[in-house]
């Protein structure tokens, strides 16, 4: 794995988060890289509050959190099929593991992924302390690390595959039909998407989309002059129209009225 993604891809409003809060991302020992895309850590102290937004990835994460006024807790998130808000007000920090998609399953390798799907679930018997009470940013990471080695990821030829296939996804372009990718991987259909629901939890017209719409948000997001036209053709899609209608669906509101201010997806509102 290279080093920690440096995009905002996923992010709502990403100048006004990275204005709000303290967010970083951080790199793994080595043994965990194979798995995981990034460790990322928040901490904040807010006169107000504010909700943040993000349109999940297709990866499992582990969290570790401590809000103001609650008991420090960490859980299990499973991929989050519709747009994610946080609300975040007083101090508080958060310690994530976000696993590649495909890396979850060596760690959890009892039960497919897409049982988690949706889901948050705590982490009963896991002390979240270690990695939150140290104020040192290095002993929190290293207390992620010691807390993943100990559970053992267990070496597994399907999850490196589905790794690598969602990771094909992510950056070709020319995929946009499930077809013609389990055709030129050598897979029916149906191997392609039983193998998806068992290891990355969501199907792989799903993921298709929604990488698509993280490049729409991002195109959202730097550059205001957008031809939205000319994008959701690179994208593969039908027309702008459909283009349209899917970043709405997930985001709140149309492009055009997110790229001229991101701020409407906070309120639902252009």
């Amino acid at each position: 794995m290279a080093a920690p993604r440096r995009d905002t891809r996923g992010i709502v409003d990403a100048a006004e988060l990275f204005a709000r809060v303290d967010f970083r991302r951080r790199e793994p020992a080595q043994p965990l890289r194979p798995y995981l895309e990034h460790y990322w850590l928040i901490d904040w102290e807010l006169t107000q509050p504010y909700a943040s937004h993000v349109v999940p990835h297709p990866s499992v994460n582990i969290v570790f959190q401590r809000f103001e006024g609650q008991e420090p807790f960490a859980e299990v998130a499973g991929i989050g099929l519709g747009l994610f808000t946080q609300k975040l007000e007083g101090k508080g920090r958060v310690c994530g593991i976000q696993f590649r998609p495909g890396g979850y399953r060596p760690f959890s390798p009892d039960r497919p992924v897409s049982e988690w799907t949706g889901k948050r679930i705590r982490l009963p018997g896991t002390d979240p302390a270690p990695v939150l009470t140290p104020d040192d940013e290095d002993a929190r990471v290293a207390a992620l690390d010691t807390y993943l080695l100990s559970l053992g990821p267990r070496p597994d030829p399907q999850a490196d595959l589905a790794m690598t296939l969602v990771d094909r996804i992510r950056t070709d372009r020319t995929i946009r039909r499930v077809t013609d990718f389990a055709r030129s991987e050598g897979m029916s259909v149906r191997l392609l998407q039983r193998l998806f629901a068992a290891y990355v939890g969501v199907g792989p017209k799903w993921v298709i989309l929604r990488y698509r719409i993280h490049e729409a948000l991002e195109h959202a997001e730097t550059d205001r002059a957008v031809d939205w036209a000319a994008l959701a053709a690179d994208l593969g899609y039908a027309d702008q129209a459909h283009l349209v209608r899917d970043f709405t669906a997930t985001v709140g509101v149309p492009p055009t009225a997110y790229a001229t201010n991101p701020a409407a997806s906070r309120s639902g509102t252009p």
